[in-house]
């Protein structure tokens, strides 16, 4: 994959795309969005298994990875009009986003903005951006995050952080070596996380609709531990009636624990699309 730069108010933006390579199905393209404080490596399984196949797109969110230095002072809605940004300069229409975690909010924000746009979208581990689902507890501790990621002693986070993420020896890998991106400077862990928390907060709190207007799947590990996630999913299944796959042997990074059933799933949806 080849890695580009997309420059914002706030600092740059790097992604890796292999649009137009001789995929074998250019009509799709899949956009895969990392979640909180992990990169690009999160769907390294998924670019792999997809290469080829179809247009492929992936990041490094604003201040995550190598997507720094990056002011944090952006709300989710603007980092998904970036998004919305590199899409165009890639000339990507109707995309497929594949978000986990904070990379599926940031899939419903721009659906809110830019409605009609997605080809599908499938959440990996996510959660509603509706108000209705989150308590006003929940909101509130959201929004206080930053400090005890700031004091809590960095190797219990990084050994917590690996193993709340995964249950597999290659996730928690995984995880381990993303986070330590960060090894050198905790104070910007704490920051990139309580930044992405605050954000969040802020579109549930803004009580809009966040309407998913296009065909859609949920995908959450059965062994998540992650706050609520599995109580999120549950319930949003229950109210949106989109269907729900429940990842055996799989945490909060269900596509790292699982990457050959979450990659079938992925492909079989596909498959399905218009």
């Amino acid at each position: 994959m080849t890695e580009k730069i997309f420059t914002t108010p706030c600092g740059d933006i790097h992604y890796w795309t292999d649009i137009g390579q001789q995929s074998q199905n250019q009509s799709h393209t899949l956009v895969f969005l990392p979640g909180l404080t992990a990169d690009h490596r999160l769907f390294d399984k998924q670019t792999e298994a997809f290469s080829g196949k179809y247009d492929l797109l992936v990041w490094d969110a604003p201040g995550h990875g190598i997507s720094w230095p990056f002011a944090l002072e952006f709300s989710l809605m603007e980092k998904a009009k970036w998004l919305n940004g590199i899409l165009e300069k890639e000339k990507v229409k109707q995309p497929v986003i594949i978000g986990q975690s904070m990379g599926g909010y940031v899939g419903q924000a721009f659906m809110e903005q830019f409605p009609g746009k997605l080809k599908g979208f499938i959440s990996i581990d996510s959660a509603p951006l509706q108000k209705q689902y989150v308590t006003g507890m929940e909101l509130w501790l959201l929004k206080r995050m930053e400090p005890v990621y700031r004091f809590y002693p960095w190797k219990l986070l990084l050994k917590s952080g690996a193993k709340g993420c995964s249950v597999s020896q290659y996730g928690r890998k995984l995880m381990y070596d993303m986070m330590m991106t960060y090894n050198n400077d905790q104070e910007r862990f704490a920051k990139l996380s309580g930044h992405g928390f605050r954000i969040l907060a802020d579109a549930m709190e803004a009580d809009l609709p966040y309407k998913i207007d296009c065909p859609s799947l949920l995908i959450c590990g059965k062994c998540d531990q992650a706050g609520s996630t599995k109580r999120y999913n549950k319930a949003w299944h229950k109210t949106s009636g989109i269907r729900i796959a429940w990842i055996e042997n799989a945490g909060h990074n269900s596509n790292t624990d699982q990457p050959g059933l979450v990659n079938s799933l992925i492909e079989e949806f596909i498959r399905l699309l218009p």
